[in-house]
């Protein structure tokens, strides 16, 4: 079957109601659902997602086409609209359906390094307090 705007816009629909049900059901927070669109200062597909009492921004993409570099900068931007401070990409996978808990699970999350480090360090600074070069071990 090809996709045409409006059965795109379905799958991306489709696809962003089954991530906020998934991270409602495993976070346990009725508080996450899909966000309305907001035109061109967009925050995001899923509002309700925290972190260390923090927004996280989370942009969804059901594409046959995975364009990593531009969702990123996508979801990152987002998350600068929602002054949030953490965001993550969720990629649906092709060939791995929606139909349920465990397959809705196994959609891909992406982030840079730099953001999944901040995330584990929740929030604060990277590196030493002193200013050090990275060195590479």
């Amino acid at each position: 079957m090809t996709r045409n705007r409006k059965s795109a816009k379905q799958a991306g629909a489709r696809f962003e109601k089954a991530v906020a049900d998934y991270l409602a059901w495993a976070l346990n927070d009725q508080r996450i659902e899909r966000r309305h669109l907001s035109g061109s200062e967009d925050r995001g597909d899923i509002t309700g997602v925290m972190h260390d009492q923090q927004r996280v921004v989370i942009e969804c993409k059901n594409t046959t086409r995975m364009d990593v570099a531009q969702h990123l900068a996508e979801a990152k931007q987002e998350a600068g609209n929602d002054d949030a401070p953490y965001w993550a990409l969720i990629q649906k996978r092709r060939g791995i359906g929606m139909s349920d808990i465990e397959s809705t699970g196994q959609q891909l999350v992406l982030m840079t390094l730099e953001q999944y480090a901040l995330l584990l360090n929740h929030g604060q600074q990277l590196g030493p307090e002193a200013e050090q070069e990275f060195k590479r071990y």
